[in-house]
This record gives C-alpha cells, structure tokens and sequence, in this order.
C-alpha cells in the first residue's frame, strides 16, 4: 500500500565543511512549532534542551550526514523559514557551495511489507523509470519513501496504473492485486534527461544510459573499509513512537524525549556524525541509519532493530554531476539486482539511500563482495573487490 503524504518538499546539499553554519537550522526541524519561535534544543556548548512535546509533527523530513554530504529534505516552509536566513549569513563563495532545489516534490509512503527491499523497488520504479520520471527512494525501517517532482505526480499514478497497481481514492493508496504474475524490472537511474531527450525503450537500454554516464563522468562504487552501519528505529508500542491522538502519557513523554535527547547528541557530534540517516514522519516513530559508535547517545531499550546485523555503505559520490542528475545510484541497483540474480544463484539483498549530491546501497557484511562483484563486473568487466 502506498500513500502520498501531503507536503511539498525541498531538497537541500550541504557540503560537509559548511555543516556546523548550518547545524541550528537541523536542530530546529526535530523541534515542533510552539518550541521554535525563541527556544533551541541546543545552547551552543552541548547542553540539550528538549522540547516540550513530541512526537514529530510534519509529514516528512529525512536528515543524511554521509561521508560525502549532508543532505536535508524538509517542507519548503521549513527551507525557506529555517535553511534561506542561515544560507544568507554565508560568505558568497561558501553560499554558492549550498544547494536548495526551486523545485518541490511530492512524497509516497510504500509499506514495507511483502517484498523485499529490493524487489519492491522494482516493482515501482521501472515503471516510472519508462516513463521518464526521475524520482529518489529512501529504505527506512518501517516503510519506503518515493520523492517525485510535484510536476509529475498526476504522471506518476498514470505511469503505476498502467502497470496494474490501483490507487484508491485518486489521491491517497494503492494496491497492487497482480505483483506476483508481473515480471520484475530494474528501477530508474534518477537522471534528469535534458530536454529533447526520449526516456529509454527498454529497461535494458535504462541500464545502458545509467552506466554509460557513470564511465563517462568517471564514477565508480566505493567501500570505507572501516564504515559498517545499523539500522534501527523508536518503538510503535507506547515508547518513542507516535501516540493516537497526539496524547502523550508519562511515559511515552519520557521515552519520546529521551530519543529526541540522543538524535541531538548525534548531531553535535564534532565535527559532525560519520553516518547518520534520520527519517521522521507524522505517521511512524523515526528511523535510523547510523555508525554504531553513535549508538551510546541512546538510553538503553529505546531503540528497535538488532544492534549486530551490521550494513555495509557502497556509495557512489554524484557531486560532479548535475544537481539534477541525483538519484543515479537506483538504477545501479537495478543492475546489481539483475546481475546477481541472472549469474548467481540469488539476488543480493539491499537497501537505498537517496541523498542530495550521492547514492548508498546497504547490503549485509557476508553480501558485499558478491554486490561489488557485480557491480564493478558491470562496469569494466572487474571480478574482484578491492
């Protein structure tokens, strides 16, 4: 099932030298609105305030510290209320750095249950990819979020309902009833063609286009050896999670802002956190994607997910491309998926994280030399990690 959230969104990259110019605006969007006029969670030597309520009230915010960027998708208000004022103190060669698209997009909520990770980004992006629709997708631990320009959402359910999937309402879910007769197909690259440009035939000539502009702007998936990374999450059960009604006991309250307390800690980290994903939503407790040397910021018990099951980051660094061009890295994983599947005996299980400026695939520890077999065997015909 797949919702639009409503909200209207923009994408903002922070080169990571500009960060702490721009950590009071990401300490305000975890703050809700009768705390950010005059009050901050943060007094400048450590000392973390939390706010008087929470859980998160605006539909969609997801906050990346990767080791390549910060990225930041938050509601235009939000970006031009709390991003515009910090990017206007900038010096203007450090302002030009920054970037804010001036075009919003749209957000929809995948549920995460019954295909896997991998396969429900197939079932949804190939389609989209066709039609010519660049979009970005976010795993989180409960669900999958899709980002589509605003311009073409009316495209968007078009391009679905031909391939069977059914929106209820015109405007809120869909299910599709037919996803287990339908061959599956690789997702999209993300790239923003430039005008004149046909959107590729075939899923094959997607995959095609999306490497060929890789080999030519010379980008290639990388590995930190020392980088692993945990996913987790706050709890739906009456700690850290989202409240019926918005109406918080003691010790939801207690929970809520013990949570919030250690998210603040991981983003005064100096001089700034090494991995960190944050994804909060009006609807689902938050989620994280973190280094697990962050993990003490948290009190015991307030975070779900396996504190051992560590993810490795293959990431591909898209700073060199085109603000437009983000989002590439989907239709590298539709490549990985498809080689793995067609020349192993199994596809690799992975997960997505679409930022401003790059592109990460997770994938377990004991998966990641076949992932960069495939990979990079795609690339150049290379059999061997690094």
């Amino acid at each position: 099932m797949l919702a639009f959230k409503d909200t209207q969104l923009a994408l903002i990259h922070i080169p990571l030298p500009l960060y702490s110019s721009f950590l009071q605006s990401i300490l305000q969007i975890l703050l809700p609105n009768d705390s950010q006029d005059g009050h901050s969670t943060f007094n400048g030597v450590g000392a973390v305030q939390p706010p008087p309520a929470w859980p998160y009230e605006h539909p969609f915010v997801n906050i990346s510290v990767t080791p390549i960027e910060c990225s930041v998708v938050c509601s235009r208000k939000l970006a031009n209320d709390i991003f515009v004022p910090a990017l206007n103190l900038l010096d203007p060669k450090s302002r030009d750095q920054v970037s804010i698209t001036s075009e919003d997009y749209v957000v929809m909520q995948v549920d995460g249950e019954g295909l896997d990770a991998g396969q429900r980004v197939l079932e949804l992006t190939s389609p989209l990819a066709l039609a010519g629709i660049s979009i970005f997708f976010i795993t989180t631990y409960f669900s999958d979020y899709i980002l589509v320009p605003i311009r073409y959402k009316t495209q968007v359910v078009h391009a679905l309902e031909e391939r069977g999937f059914i929106f209820e309402d015109q405007t809120s879910c869909y299910v599709n009833p037919s996803h287990h007769s339908r061959q599956h197909s690789s997702p999209q690259s993300f790239e923003v063609r430039p005008p004149g440009t046909p959107p590729p035939a075939t899923v094959s000539e997607l995959q095609t286009r999306t490497f060929a502009t890789l080999k030519r702007r010379n980008i290639v998936p990388t590995v930190d050896s020392c980088l692993r990374l945990v996913q987790c999450a706050g709890r739906r059960d009456g700690a850290n999670g989202i409240s019926e009604g918005r109406n918080r006991s003691s010790m939801t309250s207690t929970a809520d802002d013990a949570l919030h307390l250690g998210l603040v800690k991981c983003l005064i980290s100096p001089p700034y956190p090494k991995f960190l994903s944050l994804t909060l939503t009006d609807t689902e407790p938050a989620s994280l994607l973190l280094d697990p040397s962050l993990l003490p910021n948290f009190a015991p018990d307030i975070l779900l997910g396996s504190k051992d099951d560590f993810l490795i980051p293959i990431t591909l660094d898209l700073r060199d491309l085109p603000m437009e061009s983000t989002g590439i890295i989907c239709g590298v994983a539709g490549r990985l998926v498809g080689g793995t599947a067609g020349q192993l005996e199994s596809a690799v299980e992975m997960s997505y994280l679409s930022t401003a400026r790059a592109g990460t695939v997770m994938v377990a520890e004991d998966e990641l030399k076949r992932a960069l077999v495939a990979l990079r065997g795609a690339e150049n015909g290379s059999s061997t990690p690094d």
